[in-house]
């Protein structure tokens, strides 16, 4: 999968629905909200088929969606650490998104911004800004739930080292990574 020419970001937590229509608004920032599809019963291969589409049209410095590459494997790890999975929920979810990663149906964005963190539950604030975060502390950014504050965040986005380049090896260790232990949260 080709990476797009413009700055991928991914937006995750609780993102009210008008702020993709205020971030589309701005003259540097290409915005949708995708997700939602998820509700008409298209599933998550198709998902991230329309956020690579759309990654890959934007000819302005952000593509700007929702559609998290992670989500699966976040709600594995999250039903991991707080008990209500199944054994090997976590180690499904892992495979089956290396798999995606492997044929490039799926690719790791340029950021995830993390909307509104500490309004999170904290298991799922851990995964953000610790389990993920730890992989690659440059890549995850909070920002407050409008459309001003994202933006703000965009113009300010840091640099830094690229996700694990041994992905299998980052994933596969998720299981490891104690909430609380790792991070900045």
């Amino acid at each position: 999968m080709a990476r797009p020419s413009s700055t991928e970001v991914v937006l995750v937590g609780r993102v009210p629905a008008e702020v993709f229509g205020e971030l589309d608004s701005l003259p540097n920032v290409r915005a949708i909200r995708l997700r939602q599809a998820e509700q008409d019963g298209v599933d998550e291969t198709e998902q991230e088929a329309r956020a690579h589409s759309f990654a890959g049209s934007v000819h302005g410095p952000y593509a700007v969606h929702d559609v998290d590459p992670l989500h699966d494997v976040g709600r594995a790890w999250i039903s991991y650490f707080d008990e209500s999975a199944p054994v090997g929920t976590l180690e499904v979810a892992v495979e089956a998104l290396l798999g995606r990663l492997r044929r490039g149906a799926a690719a790791l964005p340029d950021y995830f911004v993390v909307v509104e963190p500490e309004s999170l539950p904290v298991t799922e604030r851990h995964w953000w800004l610790g389990a993920v975060s730890a992989a690659a502390p440059s890549r995850v950014v909070p920002a407050p739930a409008t459309a001003s504050g994202i933006a703000h965040v965009l113009g300010a986005l840091p640099s830094g080292g690229w996700w694990p380049e041994d992905q299998a090896t980052w994933l596969r260790g998720l299981a490891s990574v104690i909430p609380d232990r790792v991070g900045r949260v």
